[in-house]
């Protein structure tokens, strides 16, 4: 016989039973304060994120991601172990608007395995690259406005990093691993610490998202920060065209079809800053920082321009004349302060005194039972 079809009843007790198993607390920290749930959450190709699980913060009463980093061997871990600490300490440190936030972290060593478990933020947003897949179906290219300010979030997170001491490499930055929030606050994710990268099971051969990654990562033993602005560059060009076509059934992304995107910009400004990112050569990348200040970004009005170059004109002027404070010809004088006359004491008017009879007309007889 054929087995009935299931009630609507039955099927909403199962999505009941799922949901309760999905809750389900599987693991705490040392400090009781983060509950691992079963629910299991896509970490987006994050490279030595072996696993990760929707958590919950007990104090904030807020959902956080339970990341956990599985070392092949333990004596891997052990040979790494102060210098993965220094690592995650530093991670810990970072604060930063567009940067999704890093709050814990601790190791888990066993006889047979050992592990690192970080807490961070969890971004219920979703990706860069989910949203430019959904705009892609109704334009072609992405509004300039939303280009830029999206550039400068995103340079903005990079130079924080990169001015750290040492500098933060963030190693992995992708569409997939920024997020944009429904109020259009962008936060890039998934700093992967470079130290651990080369002690997990994990490898990074995702050809989807190898064309993000400058052409140094793979010779060089030792990568600076340029990387960022390799992937940087990707990530700008591929929010400019929405997408970059890849070659036919293959996921790999060529060359050939990166030039081609890069060509199909209209904007001159826009592919100059696109190919300053993407230069071969790591030493001819700007930093972040000069990024900010590149003209396809921050554009000074012509009148501002103009009125700057006036006031420059006239400080070299007065240079010799106001020596090394020039701006103090600008001033504005101050006005003369009138002379506060002295202040005079007032002038009391004579008081009016009532006359005090003498003693000797004083009365001095006394009143006894009413007579004089």
């Amino acid at each position: 016989p054929q087995p009935h079809p299931p009630t609507p009843h039955s099927a909403r007790t199962r999505r009941i039973d799922k949901d309760e198993d999905e809750s389900e607390i599987l693991e705490e920290s040392p400090c009781g304060r983060w509950q691992k749930r079963r629910e299991e959450v896509n970490q987006r190709n994050v490279p030595g994120i072996d696993n990760a699980y929707l958590a919950m913060d007990t104090e904030e009463g807020v959902e956080v991601v339970w990341n956990e980093v599985m070392f092949s061997e333990r004596k891997n871990f052990k040979l790494q172990e102060e210098k993965v600490k220094a690592v995650f300490d530093n991670l810990i440190q970072l604060e930063h608007v567009n940067i999704v936030k890093f709050h814990k972290y601790w190791a888990d060593v066993k006889e047979n395995r050992a592990r690192v478990i970080f807490i961070t933020e969890y971004m219920s947003s979703g990706s860069l690259k989910q949203f430019l897949k959904k705009t892609k179906k109704n334009h072609k290219t992405m509004n300039e406005k939303a280009w830029k300010r999206w550039c400068t979030q995103i340079l903005s997170a990079l130079s924080y990093l990169h001015s750290c001491e040492p500098a933060i490499i963030h190693g992995n930055l992708t569409c997939d691993t920024i997020f944009i929030q429904h109020n259009g606050l962008i936060k890039i994710g998934s700093v992967a610490p470079d130290t651990i990268n080369n002690h997990v099971k994990t490898c990074r051969e995702e050809q989807k998202s190898l064309h993000f990654f400058a052409p140094e990562y793979a010779a060089v033993a030792n990568v600076t920060t340029a990387v960022d602005i390799y992937s940087f560059g990707m990530c700008a060009l591929e929010m400019a065209v929405l997408e970059i076509q890849s070659n036919g059934e293959s996921s790999y992304v060529s060359q050939e079809a990166i030039n081609n995107a890069i060509q199909s910009l209209e904007d001159p400004l826009q592919r100059e800053f696109i190919q300053k990112c993407l230069e071969v050569d790591p030493s001819k990348r700007p930093t972040a920082r000069e990024l900010l200040f590149h003209q396809a970004l921050f554009e000074v009005p012509l009148l501002k321009l103009l009125a700057a170059h006036c006031i420059l004109g006239q400080i070299q002027m007065l240079r010799k004349q106001n020596g090394i404070y020039p701006l103090t010809a600008f001033g504005v004088p101050c006005p003369q302060q009138p002379q506060q006359e002295a202040v005079k004491s007032p002038i009391v008017p004579p008081s009016v005194k009532t006359p005090t009879p003498e003693p000797a007309e004083l009365e001095t007889r006394k009143v006894r039972n009413g007579l004089i």
